[in-house]
């Protein structure tokens, strides 16, 4: 007796009847609900964080100077600024649970931050971010986004399901990021990158994220018009004039992109150094972290005689004012932003607390702009490749960060597609190749106990990064 192979498509077909019967199950449909319900909150915690640590940036850099005197923040100001912040941050590091959030100098992976852990994260980013440290609002969001889920999910009793509490954590996440990131569309293709997952399984979780990212950036941007407050979002309002890429833009361009990957990763490597430094004496090393990363921003205002706070801070604001301005910068101007900017930057990847995308993504287009005077090199694909090269290098996610260019082109995106796409690969496979040769990346630090739950919870559905 023979056996029939099974025909060739059966695998598919067993795969379409396991989507099925996942997305028709009751408990899947629930997941769905609530994911949207979660979105509304999540997304309001979002919007009064982001909106809350903008009010303080401009009270430090704008408000307060302009009170004691200068029109412009003057070349000290940051030296008492960040030293107020590793002061700040010191503690919270060492005794709160979760230790602040995870390490920045890790990307934006690691395990979702539980609810104990998330008053320290949010605190360590709404008190230290403001003074000028030199990460992004990306990862304290996550993790906003994550703590929220876990605890609806704690509350609801629904804990002790581990694949259920896990897609509401990185729906959490997802909606969170998504408020900053231009919507869903690129948090829904970093998930789909990031996670290495296909098929039904990516199905199953893209679903959720969608609907919560979706929700949560209806809310987001309904809010920013009804109370007008600035929420500090990447985003391009102004760019250099329309440019078609030709041949010339793409001989300096690829050259270009291998650099800014290069620039990337040796600054991610000094951050893994520095976590090594920290490691012992964690509390008293982490005041001198950030008090360099202060004589950094403190050195490029004296080289180049503009404010230290195109330095400081995040980066999405310069980027704004460099893609609206391009020529209002010299090389040499350029040049300094991306060495002062890019050692402050792999000095707090280590010790301080936030995200590593939005500094990167500045670093790389200061860089393609100091390269846009070169012969046949133009200042609007070089804005799209410094952007593009930069997201691929730090997060590792070509195509997410080829999404994130042509968002942030927007009409200028169809023609820039090309050299868009072809720097994010060359940035991708670059920071492989340079990270042969660097140390294994250096483990977050371990969580602290997270207080006990009460009696209807169960243990902590998330763990601290």
């Amino acid at each position: 007796m023979t056996t029939q192979p099974a025909p060739a498509n059966a695998g598919t077909d067993r795969a379409e009847q396991s989507l099925r019967r996942t997305l028709l199950s009751p408990g899947y449909r629930r997941l769905l609900l609530l994911c949207v319900l979660l979105g509304v909150p999540i997304a309001l915690a979002c919007f009064f964080f982001v909106g809350l640590q903008h009010e303080l940036e401009h009270w430090v850099w704008t408000s307060l100077p302009e009170a004691v005197g200068h029109d412009t923040p003057p070349w000290w100001w940051p030296l008492p600024a960040l030293v107020l912040a590793g002061l700040v941050l010191a503690p919270i590091v060492t005794r709160l649970p979760g230790a602040g959030g995870h390490l920045p100098v890790n990307g934006l992976g690691g395990a979702p931050v539980g609810p104990g852990a998330l008053p320290g994260a949010v605190l360590a980013a709404l008190a230290t971010l403001p003074l000028g440290v030199v990460l992004g609002p990306e990862a304290p969001l996550m993790a906003v986004g994550s703590g929220l889920a876990l605890l609806a999910v704690r509350q609801a009793g629904a804990g002790a399901d581990p694949r259920a509490s896990a897609i509401l954590a990185t729906a959490g996440s997802t909606a969170a990021i998504s408020t900053i990131l231009g919507g869903p569309v690129v948090a829904a293709v970093l998930l789909i990158e990031g996670a290495g997952i296909g098929g039904a399984r990516l199905v199953a979780l893209l679903l959720p994220c969608l609907l919560a990212s979706a929700a949560g950036a209806l809310v987001f941007t309904g809010f920013g018009q009804w109370t007008g407050l600035k929420i500090g979002a990447l985003g391009l309002h102004d760019v250099p004039p329309h440019a078609n890429p030709d041949a010339g833009d793409f001989l300096w361009g690829i050259p270009t992109a291998a650099l800014i990957a290069v620039l990337v990763t040796l600054a991610r490597g000094l951050g893994r150094r520095t976590v090594s430094w920290t490691r012992h004496h964690t509390a008293v090393r982490t005041v001198a972290c950030a008090t360099a990363v202060g004589v950094c921003l403190a050195a490029y205002a004296l080289i180049t005689g503009r404010s230290p706070a195109e330095a400081a801070l995040s980066g999405q604001a310069t980027l704004a004012e460099l893609a609206a301005h391009p020529h209002a910068w010299s090389v040499g101007a350029l040049v300094a932003l991306v060495a002062c900017k890019g050692l402050a930057w792999g000095i707090a990847l280590g010790s301080l607390r936030g995200g590593p995308i939005f500094p990167a993504v500045l670093l790389g287009t200061a860089t393609a702009m100091a390269c846009s005077g070169l012969p046949g090199f133009g200042a609007t694909p070089a804005l799209a490749l410094g952007i593009s090269a930069a997201a691929a290098a730090v997060t590792g996610l070509p195509l997410a960060s080829a999404v994130l260019a042509v968002l942030l082109m927007r009409a200028d995106a169809y023609d820039q597609m090309p050299l868009i796409v072809t720097a994010s690969v060359v940035a991708f496979v670059v920071t492989q190749l340079v990270r042969r040769t660097e140390p294994e990346p250096e483990p977050d630090p371990p969580p602290r106990p997270e207080p006990p739950p009460d009696a209807a919870g169960g243990p902590a559905a998330g763990t601290a990064r």
